[in-house]
């Protein structure tokens, strides 16, 4: 069965750093799009990071470029999300996404999420 399983999240100070990883079996990981996205109370969810199936190509949300770095370990199976100098804004569930796009085999799994709250 397919599992994205979501670690490292916790309560930090503003300022501070976390990093997160996201544990992936049962399919073949090094074939996937690898996503983290949030969100908040009350707001829509975001795109926080994206990287190609081989890591060499990452996209960020606005809000996050110059703070986060996405990256993946394709021998562990693994996705991480290192965040640095967070906000209060940075609050929020983060989700782990994994996305294969040929139509003819279209496929999408999520993690169950895990909380990051920034506060002093």
């Amino acid at each position: 069965q397919v599992q994205l399983v979501e670690s490292g999240g916790g309560l930090v100070q503003p300022g501070g750093s976390l990093r997160l990883s996201c544990a992936a079996s049962g399919f073949t990981f090094s074939n996937y799009v690898m996503s983290w996205l949030r969100q908040a109370p009350g707001k829509e969810r975001e795109l926080v990071a994206r990287i190609n199936p081989v890591g060499d190509t990452t996209n960020y949300g606005d809000s996050v470029k110059g703070r986060f770095t996405v990256s993946r370990d394709n021998d562990k199976n693994t996705l991480y999300l290192q965040m640095n100098s967070l906000k209060p804004e940075d609050t929020a569930v983060y989700y782990c996404n994994a996305n294969y796009g040929p139509a003819w085999y279209s496929r999408d799994y999520w993690g169950q999420g895990i909380q990051v709250t920034v506060s002093s």
